[in-house]
């Protein structure tokens, strides 16, 4: 009996997949006209949930915030993941170890935690495989630099595919671009 008694209470206290992933959307919406400067500079933050001011950052502070809104702190997830994996890690910045001031804000690592944490779905053309709350990775074109974003629960009309919140250089944007760059990877928390 004391067993059945302790597996409700541990299923009561588990959050829903489906309420973290509203929490994921409604946060990457909440800072659509919040966060409209583009700012990747380097910055001293507050270790745990350190931020930039709310109304700069890059698209990977979209993807931490709208986290954090979920309860998940993926500057705290990310450090110490690379704190104990630190070779597993892209060596893109030359760094000797993880640095909780930046690593959580360059989209290669979080798309090496999201692999690694074993929340990969495959990549497809089909709008429809595409769900709220997803983590989405492109290849930008002819610079081929990284970008992340969170798939939204609005559709865009006349499709199967939902758009995307993300911040390209205008801050936080809802747009249709899902398909617009390479997709490089697809994560569902």
């Amino acid at each position: 009996m004391r067993r059945i008694a302790l597996a409700v209470v541990l299923f009561v206290a588990l959050p829903l997949a489906a309420d973290v992933r509203t929490r994921l959307v409604q946060g990457a919406r909440s800072q659509i006209g919040v966060t409209r400067i583009y700012d990747s500079s380097y910055q001293q933050l507050r270790y745990p949930g350190g931020d930039v001011p709310p109304e700069r950052g890059v698209c990977a502070d979209v993807v931490v915030r709208a986290f954090r809104n979920a309860g998940f702190d993926l500057q705290v997830l990310v450090h110490q993941d690379m704190a104990a994996h630190f070779s597993a890690y892209p060596k893109n910045w030359g760094l000797s170890r993880p640095d909780a001031n930046i690593d959580h804000r360059r989209v290669p690592n979080l798309a090496t935690f999201f692999r690694r944490r074993g929340r990969s779905v495959a990549v497809t053309r089909r709008g429809a495989d595409y769900q709220p709350g997803d983590v989405v990775t492109w290849r930008l074109p002819g610079v081929g630099l990284p970008h992340i974003g969170i798939v939204s629960d609005v559709r865009e009309p006349g499709t199967d595919r939902y758009r995307m919140v993300h911040n390209i250089g205008a801050g936080a944007q809802l747009e249709d671009v899902l398909f617009e760059y390479e997709v490089t990877g697809h994560f569902r928390w």
